[in-house]
């Protein structure tokens, strides 16, 4: 379908202006149906009307070769590194053009104000206008990344702040580059690396794609009033993009339909607790446990003891993660939990031997499950340090 047709074109310009009322919901939604097409056109024609008004000009085509080459590259890269997400290649043919189409809409939406105010502001508000822009640009980044990967806050915000690094390095090199870059832009060599780069660059977004389609799928069973299995899985999507509200609906929309989605219970809990709703977490985990006592492989039983240690009750914290932990003797996370409900309760030595097994759990731990052990790793160290 072309990004042409009326219907496409009005969605894709909604979505446009969803970066300047709701940016965080609009990152989810470009990922959903965003259009890369759309996104690179616009973001030219954003950069044109700068440009237009600019002295000196550096040609509109370049900041979309900068942005494409550079500086998306150089944020998935960051973020594979930050994030713990696994080898740069895996995460670079995954999301690459997932994040230059949330790249290229940023772009546009940092730019068009700038581009509307360039021709009639006095030039040193026009300087100040850009500059404001581009923090705007960096801000939209922040949520391209915390939602694309399900990062924290934290990294998606250490991601934005290094990402000038690649983008210094072209400007320190900027003379060679230029020339190369310009090169790159003919319609020439663009044609000749479409003819031996096609099935390439096609298969480079085909991650996006399918992605697309699959949220397209999972909607339309949606509509299906008995289908809680669609309904829990967006809500696993929204859940993965911290995306909380929309996730929590999506999940209650399941067990409306079958109160026995005990995977929904699951999950509704988890968000509670993370929100700090332990009595809400607790009766959510108690429906999981009368369902099935050994779900999701025994991690109610942590769930459930994670929510007791938060709410203080350490004994009740105690019994449910011994039980969890004699049936996973290797999770970090369950450990580090055990341990401190120990040492809540009076038990260095046990607590110490917990924090021990939990720094070792982490070290012996997969490569591709240490982004989520890391955190747990850190703690039990912390914690140990302590009761030295």
């Amino acid at each position: 379908m072309s990004c042409y047709a009326p219907g496409v074109l009005g969605e894709q310009l909604k979505l446009l202006g969803g970066l300047w009322t709701r940016p965080a919901a609009a990152m989810g939604a470009v990922m959903d149906r965003g259009s890369a097409l759309f996104a690179l056109l616009a973001a030219l024609g954003a950069t044109f009307a700068v440009e237009t008004g600019a002295h000196p000009r550096v040609g509109f085509f370049m900041p979309m070769i900068v942005l494409g080459v550079v500086y998306v590259p150089g944020v998935l890269a960051l973020s594979a590194l930050l994030g713990r997400l696994g080898g740069v290649g895996m995460v670079f043919q995954r999301d690459y053009s997932a994040l230059f189409t949330c790249a290229a809409m940023a772009w546009t939406a940092a730019c068009l104000p700038a581009a509307a105010t360039g021709w009639l502001a006095p030039p040193e508000v026009a300087a100040g206008i850009g500059a404001a822009a581009g923090l705007y640009f960096l801000v939209l980044i922040f949520f391209a990344v915390r939602t694309l990967f399900g990062v924290g806050s934290g990294v998606a915000a250490g991601v934005v702040a290094l990402s000038w690094v690649p983008v210094a390095a072209v400007a320190f090199l900027w003379g060679p580059l230029r020339f190369l870059f310009g090169w790159l832009a003919s319609p020439f060599v663009l044609l000749y690396a479409w003819y031996f780069l096609g099935g390439e660059l096609s298969h480079l977004g085909s991650a996006f794609r399918t992605r697309q389609s699959l949220r397209r799928m999972l909607e339309a069973a949606a509509i299906n009033p008995h289908d809680a299995d669609a309904q829990y899985q967006l809500g696993l999507i929204h859940q993965e993009r911290r995306q909380y509200t929309e996730a929590i609906r999506r999940f209650q929309a399941a067990v409306a339909i079958d109160p026995e989605e005990t995977d929904a219970q699951f999950q509704l809990g988890r968000i509670a607790r993370e929100q700090g709703r332990i009595d809400d977490a607790l009766a959510r985990f108690r429906i999981v446990l009368a369902q099935d006592e050994k779900h999701n492989l025994s991690e109610i039983r942590r769930e459930m003891g994670a929510a007791y240690l938060a709410a203080g009750r350490f004994e009740d914290a105690r019994r449910e993660l011994e039980i969890y932990t004699d049936r996973r003797p290797y999770d970090p996370e369950g450990l580090c939990h055990y341990g401190q409900a120990l040492e809540a309760l009076g038990d260095a030595a046990g607590a110490r031997e917990m924090y021990h097994r939990a720094v070792e759990a982490a070290r012996t731990a997969p490569r591709y499950r240490r982004r989520f052990t890391a955190r747990w790793s850190r703690l039990a160290q912390k914690q140990a340090g302590k009761l030295a």
